[in-house]
């Protein structure tokens, strides 16, 4: 396996194995394209993760808006893509099913930039509100938005269902919120 930053990507391997797991003739084709797009661009990154991720300055300020389209498919570690596409493998293989290929790929790439949009959207009234300009050098990369909204998007499609989340029952349609919580407080940055 290919190093990256002089170490084995031990959260590659897992997500490798796990996808090995399922098997690549159960995954749909739209989710297994972007699976090999994360996987890729992790190992071949087209520029450094500083000058693809998104932020107020970069994005707005100095107006690069190809970081609205890079910053989704860049990841900071080998563990942020495994749990961002292990995400992905399961939302993607009940999603694409139910909305069919063609469609799934309209939504993820549509979710992909207005993720950054409202990424932007959100840093820039933290600068207005608070009088903080720090929070225009906020930047961020990962599939993380985006899973989020397909996670929104699978319980519109998947009503009444109930999610675990750290051992607690939570109705589906709450579950995003609570899991948005949980993992700032675990994880802020």
């Amino acid at each position: 396996m290919q190093r990256r930053q002089g170490r084995v990507s031990a959260g590659l391997l897992l997500l490798l194995y796990q996808i090995s797991q399922v098997g690549l003739q159960n995954i749909p084709s739209v989710t297994l394209g972007v699976l090999v797009l994360n996987v890729f661009l992790f190992l071949n990154p087209v520029k450094p993760l500083s000058e693809v991720c998104i932020s107020v300055r970069e994005g707005f300020h100095r107006r690069d808006w190809q970081r609205l389209l890079l910053s989704p498919f860049h990841h900071a570690d080998d563990w942020h893509l495994y749990y961002n596409m292990i995400s992905m493998l399961w939302k993607g293989i009940m999603l694409e099913k139910k909305m069919k290929g063609v469609w799934f790929a309209y939504v993820i790439a549509v979710f992909s930039v207005l993720v950054g949009v409202v990424y932007m959207v959100l840093e820039f009234m933290l600068v207005t509100v608070l009088d903080d300009s720090s929070y225009e050098m906020n930047c961020a990369v990962g599939f993380s938005g985006v899973l989020f909204a397909l996670k929104v998007l699978n319980n519109h499609y998947n009503p009444g269902r109930i999610s675990n989340i750290l051992g607690l029952p939570i109705p589906s349609k709450y579950a995003c919120w609570v899991e948005l919580v949980a993992i700032h407080l675990i994880s802020p940055g």
